[in-house]
């Protein structure tokens, strides 16, 4: 029986993987780079904030400083969250639903806290949730089963009785190694993984609708 979900947030919660691999591209065009390669952000995510900055001024020959341009996409970012970020198909119907039958949920990511708040006050869902815990809790981030154990705490629910909601595969994988119930839910952003995603998690689903499936099956059971 499931006692309680921890959803993860960006490509589960908020459709929100499409602008992460875009803001970089966003950012040279408005540096006056006509045409930013299209796997420019898969590049520059596998380096640290600091050493992609560098690399930007480098490459397309920037006339800023790398924290100047560390500050510019935080700033197209942050605006991206506070206006634009939407939630995810199913998603508003899904949390209704748990409302309904009295399942608590609550947000484990690693998005900057402020952010994220911003984001869920926005799609009027923050108060909803029993917590959100993000990096700032949970320094060692997703890599490690801190975060969804702390989470399995606050929801006064063990591990096997939790689910753990997520779009990437190392997560997935994470929160199996940790005891929990795992959940794959399908985004473009991470389509490369989704058959290793479905192999490995406890469910998986093509869109958050799906999941109140689970819990209609639990109820006849």
């Amino acid at each position: 029986m499931i006692k309680g979900i921890i959803f993860d947030l960006d490509g589960t919660l908020l459709d929100s993987m499409g602008m992460w691999f875009d803001i970089d591209r966003r950012f040279l065009k408005e540096c006056g780079v006509a045409d930013p390669p299209e796997s420019i952000s898969w590049k520059v995510k596998q380096m640290t904030i600091e050493t992609a900055a560098e690399y930007l001024v480098r490459e397309f020959g920037l006339s800023m400083t790398p924290e100047q341009v560390i500050r510019r996409i935080g700033e197209l970012v942050r605006e991206e969250y506070l206006h634009n970020i939407p939630l995810k198909k199913g998603a508003a119907e899904l949390l209704r639903f748990l409302d309904e039958k009295g399942i608590p949920y609550g947000v484990a990511t690693a998005t900057y806290k402020e952010l994220a708040e911003a984001a869920l006050k926005r799609c009027g869902v923050y108060d909803r949730l029993r917590f959100l815990l993000t990096d700032r809790e949970y320094p060692n981030g997703k890599g490690f089963p801190d975060i969804f154990l702390g989470a399995a705490e606050l929801l006064g629910a063990e591990p096997a009785e939790v689910l753990v909601a997520e779009d990437s595969i190392h997560c997935v994988e994470t929160a199996n190694n940790a005891g929990f119930v795992t959940a794959a839910v399908y985004d473009e952003a991470s389509a490369a993984e989704w058959d290793k995603m479905k192999a490995a998690a406890s469910y998986s689903f093509t869109e958050l609708g799906e999941m109140r499936a689970l819990f209609e099956d639990m109820d006849n059971e």
